[in-house]
This record gives structure tokens, sequence and C-alpha cells, in this order.
């Protein structure tokens, strides 16, 4: 089945049905109010390529390619945009479509104007963003055409931008499906976007830009939007400023028009105060529902306000800077709205074209109208970016802030004032362009100011990470260590297949490649615990690697040759783990623990020890554990603790779908997976016992580690640690100091009930 209605789907469904539609569903389920629709999911794309022989097609254009060449990045994206949207639909898959959307129009008894919107299966991933890269059509109506535009929709997965921020984020081509969500179309007299909390430092401040008619305006950055900021503290609107909105888009039959504004309605405020009051409310709900702060899309139709999307806020500082630079005076070119922060300094660069991208350098101020993703490629190496139109939400403030590039967006003239080959000194704090190189103000010294504490909890908080260039931000979360390194996403973008490197007689080489994955993570913690999980890949990551092709095809890969069942068996690819392991830790870094996975038999870490002492690695000196996420090894834990073991890790992810027999990954079935199932958490609490009672340590690594309600759980039972992904670090040791706190109180009015007299 292809089209699943909103209404059936939420979080857990996110592989199948993309973030976009998971997040709606979510919506739908704690009551804020979501236009209707329904979802095209993933794999039914995937299928298509598969059925259509595009797959192999579009991986060879791919791999064909540099992706900072801006001119074949987007020939490449031509061509495959071209086969996809050329290829007809297979003929259930269009009835199903047809269908569901003549269901979605039984209750106006008419056909009905619908939103068909992209829904990246990638897009919740840690921090992955891909907010804005795929394509949305409005007013599409008629069955043929909704049909038409899901197809689009699939291509777009393709475009320029799309392509490069996944080859510079690691995702593999092949494993990045999409799904499209088709909803009933706000006909919005009044749109925009609502950041729940401040998309850089993460205060508790709402912003909201808004503008007449629908919101794409805003995002294209055709129009500069009111901007509204409410002190979610004070309980207060704090910033009102009203831009000039000189045209707005519309809908007239079924195309989307841009309609001029006379000056009256242009520079009236949009948003009344109860409006914004209310768009807030609605704002923490959702944030409180996931736990993290929310970039929300609002439209309001008749009066109502309804929320058409919404997706975590990627962009917020893991780390908040001291104080701002200060610049010294200079000579004011042009003010808009500070974007993304940061000072750039460099020669203007004007593009105002598709064709003028390639001129802009390293180092240089791209200056433009407004940003477009064909231009992401060139606003990565710009030192700044300074735009005529936009606001905080509009494409050039989102990438900025996700690639660190200071920017100014909202200028209004900043094409016709500022020259190419000028030297100017951006300040994307201030919104303030100045003429030529400013230099930092000197700081006089200040009297020391005493930085608050910070939360120290007896459970230890510590983070998940899979990409070894980004242990220096990770490691700035203040994490307690690492308490799963997941190096199968380093190794499967190496050139070549692991056994490969084996197989001609580069064994040194590979290891190489290991130790130096290994050594940024264990280096950018050290002191601190890291804990290495040795390679689990299921056998069909592995395939379209070079080498990969002698990978055996399995029904069910997530219960086959993985874990430390594939370490045994493919010995030589194991001894170059622990070598490479072994030089980091004959370097003086031991704060390392290797963690066997898929384990189910004392049998497996016996060998695995054996091994390892065979390669001269010191157990003594370096923490050797498990993880648990069979129910195997949790049943059977006391003959596991027997072997030899530090510590324990719970993943609850295989844990969850092993107990429940749900494979997390068919969407079939992915209702019924649930990490709080009576059995998983009895098994859970279980292992935690037995572990507590021999000494061995404890700790979660799976999703659920990035639960609050779980981790509270957790907690009560008696956890030594949680590991969590990184942008839940914070909120989750907020957690855990809290359940601490109420354990101990409990504790002490228990003795003072003890000590109170009959």
């Amino acid at each position: 089945m292809g089209v699943l209605w909103l209404d059936e789907v939420d979080k857990d469904d996110v592989p199948i049905v993309g973030g976009k539609a998971a997040n709606l569903g979510e919506l739908i389920r704690v009551g804020i109010p979501v236009p209707e629709g329904f979802v095209v999911d993933g794999k039914t794309f995937m299928d298509f390529l598969e059925s259509s022989g595009l797959k192999e097609k579009i991986i060879g254009i791919l791999n064909s390619i540099n992706v900072e060449d801006t001119k074949q990045l987007e020939e490449a994206s031509r061509k495959i945009r071209e086969m996809i949207e050329s290829t007809p639909m297979p003929k259930d898959v269009e009835e199903e479509i047809k269908q569901a959307y003549r269901k979605l129009c039984e209750e106006s008894g008419e056909e009905v104007f619908v939103a068909v919107r992209s829904s990246a299966t990638a897009e919740d991933l840690p921090g992955a963003s891909f907010a804005g890269q795929q394509e949305t059509y409005l007013n599409v109506r008629g069955e043929d055409e909704v049909v038409e535009k899901v197809r689009k929709c699939w291509s777009s997965l393709y475009t320029p931008r799309a392509i490069y921020y996944r080859v510079q984020k690691g995702f593999r081509h092949e494993d990045v499906s999409i799904a499209v969500v088709v909803q009933k179309m706000v006909n919005s007299e009044k749109s925009g976007v609502m950041f729940t909390s401040h998309p850089v430092t993460g205060d508790k401040i709402a912003i909201i830009e808004a503008v007449w008619g629908l919101g794409e305006a805003i995002v294209s950055g055709m129009v500069t939007p009111d901007h509204y900021e409410y002190d979610r503290v004070q309980r207060k609107i704090k910033v009102v400023k009203i831009a000039e909105k000189k045209v707005m888009l519309t809908r007239q039959d079924s195309k989307t028009v841009k309609v001029e504004l006379d000056e009256e309605k242009s520079k009236a405020r949009v948003l009344s105060d109860n409006e914004i009051e209310e768009l807030v409310k609605l704002g923490e709900i959702i944030e409180d529902h996931y736990g993290t702060p929310q970039d929300v899309e609002w439209a309001i139709e008749n009066g109502k306000i309804y929320i058409v999307q919404s997706r975590p806020i990627t962009t917020i500082r893991e780390e908040k800077r001291e104080e701002e630079v200060e610049l010294e005076e200079g000579k004011v070119l042009l003010k808009g709205l500070g974007a993304s922060p940061g000072i750039g300094i460099g020669k203007v660069k004007i593009v105002l074209s598709q064709d003028e991208i390639s001129k802009v350098e390293e180092g240089d101020v791209l200056v433009t109208t407004m940003t477009t993703p064909d231009m992401v490629p060139a606003m990565r190496k710009a030192s700044a970016i300074v735009t005529d139109e936009g606001g905080l939400t509009c494409h050039a403030a989102i990438v900025s802030r996700e690639l660190g590039v200071p920017a100014v967006v909202g200028t209004e003239k900043a094409t016709k004032v500022l020259k190419d080959g000028m030297v100017v000194t951006v300040d994307g704090d201030k919104g303030i362009v100045y003429a030529g190189a400013i230099k930092e103000k000197k700081k006089e010294e200040k009297p020391t100011v005493v930085a608050q504490a910070p939360i120290i909890t007896a459970t230890e908080v510590k983070v998940n990470i899979s990409i070894p260039d980004a242990a220096e931000r990770v490691a700035a979360t203040g994490a307690d260590g690492v308490g799963l390194f997941r190096i199968e996403h380093m190794v499967l973008g190496l050139k070549k297949h692991p056994m490969k490197y084996i197989k001609d007689g580069e064994i040194e080489e590979y290891i190489n490649e290991l130790y130096k994955g290994m050594k940024k993570v264990v280096k950018a913690f050290y002191p601190k615990p890291v804990w290495i999980r040795t390679l689990d890949a299921p056998t069909d990551e592995f395939r379209a690697m070079e080498g990969g092709e002698d990978e055996p095809i399995e029904a069910n890969p997530m219960l086959g040759f993985r874990g430390i069942r594939r370490d045994l068996r493919e010995e030589e690819h194991f001894r170059a783990e622990i070598r490479a392991i072994k030089k980091l830790v004959d370097e003086g870094y031991t704060n390392i623990g290797i963690m066997l996975p898929l384990v189910t038999s004392p049998e497996e870490v016996r060998r695995a020890k054996q091994i390892i002492m065979e390669e001269g690695l010191p157990l003594d000196k370096i923490e050797f554990g498990i993880m648990v996420e069979t129910p195997a090894a949790a049943l059977i834990i006391e003959d596991i603790i027997k072997e030899g073991i530090d510590f324990i890790s719970l993943g609850t992810n295989d844990l969850t779908q092993y107990t429940l027999a749900v494979d997390r990954n068919n969407e079939n079935v992915a209702y019924l997976y649930d990490e709080t199932h009576p059995a998983v958490m009895k098994l859970i609490e279980r292992t935690i016992k037995i572990c507590k009672k021999h000494g061995v340590k404890t700790s979660i690594c799976g999703q659920a580690g990035s639960y609050p309600h779980v981790v509270e759980k957790l907690v009560k039972m008696g956890i030594d640690s949680v590991s969590a992904n990184p942008d839940a670090v914070q909120r989750i040791r907020e957690v855990v100091a809290r359940v601490e706190r109420k354990l101990m109180l409990d504790k002490l009015r228990e003795k003072e009930l003890e000590n109170i007299p009959e």
C-alpha cells in the first residue's frame, strides 16, 4: 500500500513517510489544526526507480560528477529530473493516488485545491536539514494534475542543492528516498513562519514572520515580511516591525499569481496581538510535544489558524558565545536584518543570475536579490551573504545559519549600492554592512563574572556520534563522553569495501583510515570515555561499494550477516578494527571502550576477547562491553557477565524490533513499533538490575535515550548513563537532574515519615 492518510502516521514512520508527513501526523494526534491530507510513501518511490531501471542510471550519473563544479552538478540534476518526469508511473500507484484525491474531495462535493509537497525521508536525521531542498506545488486541482506533481516532487530529490547537500553530509544517494504529502490547500489571507525559540541562541523568544496571502512569498524571499518577537518568559510581545510588503501571492483559479498591493495595504500590520498570542500557544504545544524548538509554517483562512508544517530547528548554537564581537566605527553602507551571526570581510561579488554564480570565489561577499538553491555551493565559499529581500526565514537566512556564514537580509538596495570588487565588512549580528575592512574593537578589561554552574548529574549523559568530522562540535555539547560511536558510517564513506582492502593487500591503508577517523572522536572527547562499536552495517548497505558485489542477498538484512557474527566470520577485518584501536591506545588514548554489537551468546564474547588479546590490545587499560539489543543477550546476561565485561549498552532500536517481531523499516507493521512496550521495558529493567548486582556499568544508546519519558523511567531503574543524540544532550541532562532531585526528595520524605512517632 503506497498511500497513507496523515492521521495514520507518526514519528515512528519517518523512514517511510519522511519527516514532514510524520510531523503532520504527530500534530494531528495532539490536537493541532492541520489541513486534511495523505502521503505517498517513500517505498513507492524506491519501487518506481527499481522497476523502471532508473536507479542504476541515476547512481551512475551521480558517481561520475564533482559536486563542487556547478556546471557538472546542474547538468546531472537536469538529466536525472528529465528521466524521472518522463517515465510513466506504475498504473496501480497512479490509481491509488487518484482514489485518495477523490476521497479528499468527497466532503466538498467538488474537486478541491491541494498542496503537493515533498517529504524527504532523511530530513529528520540528526544534523540533517533538508528544508527547502525539494519542491512544493500549490493550487493543484484534478487527479491527473496531482499525479503529475507527485512525479515532479520525486524528481526534486535530485535538485542541485539536494545532491550537493547529501554529498557534504555524507549521505549515500542510493539510501535516500522521498515521500510526497498531498494536503487540502489553505487559501490563506495571511501566512508565515514561526520559530518557537530563537533559531540561533535557543532563547525562549518566539519569532514570527508574516505576509499577506500565501507563505511562499516569505521562503522565496520575494517579500520582506513583518517581524514579531514574543518573549515567552515575560509573556508579552517585545518587537513589532512592519515591513513594506509591495506584493502578495494568492490563488486565482488554479494558478498562484502575484498581486500588487496598494500603499495602505502594503504598509499595514499583518497580525493582531491576539493572533500572535494564539500562534505562540500552538507553537509551545508543538515544542513541548517534540521536546525541541520548532520551525513552524502557518496560514490563516477565514480567521482560523492552520499549521501546515513543523520541523526541528537545526541551527541553534550548541555553545553560546560569551559576547558579540564589537567593531571599530566605520561608514555604514546598508542596514538590514541580521540573519546569521558573525563578521565577514571580503570583496563584493554581485550575482543577479544563475550564469554569474561561478564568479564567487573563496572569501568573497555574495550579494544578490535573493539566494536560490542553485547558489548553495557559492554560499559555502562566501565570507558573508547580503540580500535585497527576505526575512529571518527566507532561503538565504536558513541556509546561511546552517553553513555558519554571516548574513544580512532585507537591505532593499544591496545590489544597487554595492559594486563588484569593493571591500566590505558584514556584521551578521547587527544587520549592518560597512565600507572597507573594519577592525575588531579592542576589548576593555571587565570584572570577572561568575558563570552559572553547569548541571551536574549522578547519571552520566553521553552522546551518540556517527561522523568523525563533527566530533569537536558534538563535544561542545558538554556530554560526559560518547556512549555510541558508530564506525559504519565512516567505513561506508570509504572508497571501497573493507574486505576489498584486505583482498588487495591494502590492510594497512584500511587500518589507517579507521585510525584517523577514530582519533578525531577520541581526541575531541579526551579524557571522557568513547565507546567504539565494532562494525555493524547490514549487507545491503555494503553492496553499492566498490568490491561489494559479493555481499549476500538477504530477505531481511537486519536479521542477517552483521554485527559480531560478521566480525567473527571475517576475522581479518575484526583484527584490523582492533589494530586501529591499539594504535590509539599506544599513543596514550585510554579513554576508549570496545563495544560488540548483536551479541547472542557468551561464546561470541569469549572468542572476541581472545582475538583482542592476541592482537596485544591491553584490556586492563580500556573498557570492554557489549550491546544488549537482542532478547537473547538480555535473557542470558548473567552468563555473558561471567565472560568478563565492564559495561553493557542497551540498543533499544533493535531490541524493540526483535522483541516485538516488528521490522521498523516495514511500513505495514511500523505502527506496532514501541520502545516503551511492557515486554521491552521488562527486559531493560531486568538487565539493569542484574548488571548492578555484578558491578557492570549500564547505559542506553538507542533512539529511546533521546526521549525524556523513557529516560525518566531508566533513571528510576538505576541506569548509570544515557547516550542521546547531540541535539538532545542538554534537554536529557535537565530531565535526568529533575528525576534525580525527585528521587532524593522522595527518600528524604520516607525517612521523615519513619521518624514520626505512631
